[in-house]
């Protein structure tokens, strides 16, 4: 049997279907927020945030700490060697995933469930 499987990327914002979206993290008051968006949309945020980042001050990259709670089942591997076992899974089983990037919350979960 043949198995095809469509990815439709869709922005958050607008909720459109798009080619060119992209996933986007921020951080306020400790707590860090993902955000898929199209160009456009991103820029908006950009538009929206922009005045607060250039009175702020940076202070790095967020890390995330011991207690740090996993949402949605996501993977806590990040590591390029469990990405990379990911992403060989998933093109195993009919997944489109690029080569280098972020792996999808779809193809991870999937993943995972399949290691159940």
């Amino acid at each position: 049997m043949a198995q095809k499987i469509v990815t439709i990327y869709t922005d958050d914002l607008t909720g459109e279907e798009s080619s060119e979206v992209a996933t986007h993290s921020l951080a306020v008051d400790g707590i860090a927020y993902e955000v898929d968006l199209a160009p456009d949309s991103y820029d908006k945020l950009l538009e929206a945030i922009g005045p607060f980042l250039k009175a702020g001050r940076r202070t790095g990259r967020v890390k995330a700490g011991a207690g740090a709670r996993k949402v949605s089942g996501s993977a806590s591997a990040s590591g390029s060697g469990e990405t990379a076992k990911i992403r060989a899974w998933a093109k195993e089983n009919g997944y489109e995933v690029n080569e280098r990037g972020r792996v999808s919350a779809d193809i991870r979960e999937a993943y995972q469930n399949a290691a159940k």
